[in-house]
């Protein structure tokens, strides 16, 4: 398998040929999500890649609010397990992630899988890379195919991958804030309880690691030279622990060893007025 970007002419040969080469089956995933509170599902409903699934940010991929850091802490395992099987995505599936935003909410998925040892791709360009047709959710009265059977293992999130704020506190590498510049200097804050940033991180926003013009990843050897600058990366956080997984694939793109998952993010960090925040743009 290749990995873990894919780019949309592959995908459309995979999708014809099902991996007939012995990569085993392939599940397609939409995992679009908007913070501005636009519903995925009805985009997804309004047009998505033919034979996709739509997977739900707030409840597949997310225990819900209360349940852990943040607000989107990871679910249990088994919680986890259930939602891949009820999409048709068991062990032995390769599964490839997409949606409208750089990949910023796919990676998400991308993170969820790979760190459990699931083969995951996620789609280079997203749904506009995609060359054909999209194809509607079926109209009134009729019935979605059901997801064929499928098992999937559930495994403990594995400790090595994860952070706590406890951990961030503590770090001597480099923490990341993937967060666009004005909410990490303070600017703004749309959802979290105050604004700013953990002091000590740096501000590496995951749109940066993409090239503007073509919306798809930077070469391998530009995101090297982009996250060499910051020294050893220990710890990545975003939001709510979601575009924080869109820099550590960009640090697997450029061939740098792993950085731990912040899993509640700014999201936690500034719910707890105990903990110091930062405001501007120097860390």
């Amino acid at each position: 398998m290749a990995g873990p970007l894919i780019d949309a002419a592959t995908l459309a040969q995979w999708m014809v040929q099902r991996l007939d080469e012995g990569d085993g089956p392939l599940v397609v995933a939409d995992v679009r999500w908007y913070l501005d509170g636009r519903s995925g599902r009805e985009a997804y409903a309004g047009g998505h890649i033919p034979g996709a699934v739509f997977v739900d940010l707030d409840t597949a991929l997310t225990a819900g609010a209360g349940h852990g850091p943040g607000r989107h802490p990871l679910p249990a395992p088994g919680a986890f397990a259930r939602a891949m099987e009820a999409l048709g995505i068991g062990d032995g599936v390769t599964v490839v992630a997409y949606d409208d935003a750089g990949g910023s909410i796919a990676a998400r998925l991308w993170w969820m899988l790979d760190v459990q040892d699931h083969a995951a791709l996620v789609l280079d360009g997203g749904l506009a890379a995609w060359p054909g047709p999209l194809v509607k959710e079926p109209s009134p009265g009729e019935s979605p195919l059901p997801a064929p059977p499928a098992h999937f293992t559930a495994r403990p999130w594995p400790a090595g991958t994860l952070a706590d704020a406890d951990a961030v506190a503590a770090a001597t590498g480099a923490v990341l804030d993937a967060r666009a510049p004005e909410r990490y200097r303070g600017d703004v804050e749309p959802v979290d309880p105050r604004a700013g940033h953990v002091p000590g991180a740096r501000n590496a926003p995951w749109a940066a690691n993409l090239d503007p013009a073509t919306g798809r990843f930077l070469p391998a050897a530009a995101l090297r030279a982009r996250y060499d600058e910051f020294g050893p990366v220990e710890i990545a956080y975003c939001g709510s622990g979601v575009t924080a997984c869109h820099d550590l694939l960009a640090l697997r793109l450029a061939g740098l060893p792993p950085a731990r998952l912040y899993e509640g993010s700014w999201s936690d960090w500034s719910a707890d007025p105990v903990r110091p925040l930062a405001t501007g743009p120097n860390p």
